[in-house]
């Protein structure tokens, strides 16, 4: 028999060398992540193996499974780890190697695999490690999958019925990006600044870009586990300063930078400036709902107004579904309304047939980005970026607020503001003209104004953004009639940041 995971163990004994540990936190509500050696050790993810290939036989689907791991010092081990679990627990395993995410979720198709289990932190800082995994193409695990795995694992109810294998997919990049590259070239001969922040989008992106005609300038984009300059996170101000100078130094039409795993993309625009990935998304739509007027869009609750406001998505007849913030959430409600695109604010795109497979790819992102530009020949990116209607967009802000009492006060707020609805009171001075309750609450008043709360997926926080697309002075008076909802409620602490 394996042991059942602890939920702690000390370093550099018998115990932590002989048992495993599992840190109950680290399963969120769609993917995994520990701090290594932490919060747990390399037994630890071997139980998630034999965790998860326990539930891939309980789902009754076919156990084959991809993996692959992202370019940090302990990924290997911890995927070595996780596969000798997968292959104990009857999983053939078909490991591509050093790998983007989106690579992995490609291997699916390309293999024919039903499966994926991704070794990542994404963007994370060094320490921290995590899975991303599915069973059901192009989808991704969602609440339901981790709260059964995670079940399984903790008490470790495995079932070890053996008989696993392993194959090595050699040189399976070289596949991936012939399928991105076997498209006609940019007609437009486009200087971009490729930004990878050493990690492991760094062996790839520039390769893809050049294929497609780019003059690629590369930047930080040989692999360094360490992440000398900054993490690779395209929403980290170090990195979009730094491509910032990239792009005015070089002259850049754009600047495209790739978070750790490479399943994001941000966007710097050709005076240095940067595009919120709401706003990319916007122009996106707008580009893709003119070649296919009538196209959907699936946006999560975060992302701008403009979606719904934008007249040239309304000329086009563009519809969009805001839905739950979270890329499992988002790509299964994208694949099951089959709609061209998903957008989310943290720029995570999922882009269906004919531009992708449904998950969500930074290069795929990138082209996409570049295809808007070669078919606007006489337009560069900032002007492109400026024809949107102007709108005035708080951060991200987040009071503290316990993970034990987090959904119960959510609740709450959502109960207040549909009775406000029904009764017709006012909000920031007008009637509410619509709420979206299915992630936290989004409130949209008469002059399109909006303001969102929700519960934060993986911190003791809410998340409230505000935006107006009339001034700022209304932005803020949407944000003084939350925080005046919240105050009622004393479990909610300090903002990290406010306007």
């Amino acid at each position: 028999m394996f042991p059942a995971p602890k939920p702690a163990l000390s370093p550099n004994t018998y115990a932590y060398e002989s048992e495993p540990m599992v840190k109950a936190t680290g399963f969120r509500e769609y993917d995994a992540r520990w701090l290594f050696e932490k919060e747990i050790n390399l037994m630890g993810v071997q139980a998630l193996g034999m965790g998860l290939g326990t539930l891939i036989h309980q789902m009754n689907v076919r156990p084959d499974i991809v993996t692959g791991h992202d370019f940090r010092s302990y990924s290997a081990s911890i995927k070595y780890a996780l596969t000798s679990g997968l292959m104990a627990a009857g999983c053939n395993v078909h490991d591509i190697g050093l790998a983007l995410t989106p690579m992995a979720y490609f291997a699916q198709f390309d293999l024919d695999v039903p499966c994926v289990a991704m070794v990542t932190a994404s963007h994370n800082d060094n320490g921290w490690t995590g899975v991303k995994m599915g069973a059901n193409r192009p989808l991704t695990s969602g609440p339901d999958e981790i709260t059964r795995l995670k079940d399984i694992v903790l008490a470790g109810r495995f079932d070890l019925r053996g008989g696993g294998s392993f194959r090595f997919v050699e040189n399976f990049p070289a596949r991936y990006i012939a399928n991105l590259t076997s498209r006609p070239k940019f007609k437009r001969r486009l200087k971009v600044v490729a930004a990878c922040g050493n990690g492991t989008a760094g062996a790839f992106a520039p390769r893809v870009l050049e294929a497609l005609g780019c003059e690629v300038v590369p930047l930080d984009c040989t692999l360094d586990h360490t992440f000398p300059r900054y993490n690779p996170n395209p929403e980290d101000m170090k990195m979009l300063h730094a491509i910032r100078d990239a792009v005015l130094l070089n002259h850049a039409d754009v600047g495209l930078g790739f978070d750790g795993d490479g399943d994001r993309c941000g966007v710097v625009d050709d005076e240095g400036e940067e595009i919120f990935a709401d706003k990319v998304g916007v122009m996106l739509a707008r580009h893709i709902s003119t070649l296919q007027p009538g196209a959907s869009f699936v946006v999560d609750v975060k992302s701008t107004g403009l979606f719904v406001t934008d007249p040239v998505l309304r000329r086009n007849g563009a519809k969009a579904d805001y839905w739950k913030t979270g890329h499992s959430y988002m790509k299964r409600r994208t694949h099951e309304i089959q709609a061209v695109a998903g957008f989310e604010k943290s720029g995570h795109f999922f882009f269906n047939e004919p531009y992708g497979h449904g998950y969500d790819d930074g290069l795929i992102s990138a082209i996409a980005i570049c295809d808007m530009l070669d078919r606007n020949p006489d337009k560069k990116m900032f002007e492109l970026k400026n024809a949107l209607p102007k709108t005035w967009q708080s951060p991200t802000m987040s009071p503290h607020c316990a993970d034990e009492t987090k959904y119960g006060v959510v609740h709450q707020v959502v109960k207040h503001f549909e009775a406000a609805k029904s009764e017709g009171a006012a909000v920031a001075g007008q009637p509410i003209r619509d709420l979206v309750t299915v992630n936290g609450v989004r409130v949209t008043l008469e002059d399109g104004t909006w303001g969102l709360v929700r519960a934060s997926s993986n911190k003791p926080e809410l998340v409230v953004v505000v935006e107006s697309p009339v001034s700022e002075a209304r932005m803020r008076e949407m944000f003084r009639a939350l925080d005046s909802v919240l105050r009622t409620h004393k479990e909610v602490g300090a903002y990290n940041q406010t306007i």
